[in-house]
């Protein structure tokens, strides 16, 4: 692989990974209101 090749790879990974990570983070610190829930479902504790 060429160094060009293995950057874009490594940009491509992070802008992957740290979308997961952000939005898990988002989520712990601004959960669903529960009337956004859908009928019969509950919050999981």
């Amino acid at each position: 692989m060429s160094t060009s090749a293995i950057i874009m790879m490594i940009i491509a990974i992070l802008i992957v990974w740290g979308g997961l990570i952000t939005a898990i983070l988002r989520l712990r610190s601004h959960p669903q209101p529960e009337e956004d829930l859908p009928p019969g479902a509950h919050r999981a504790e």
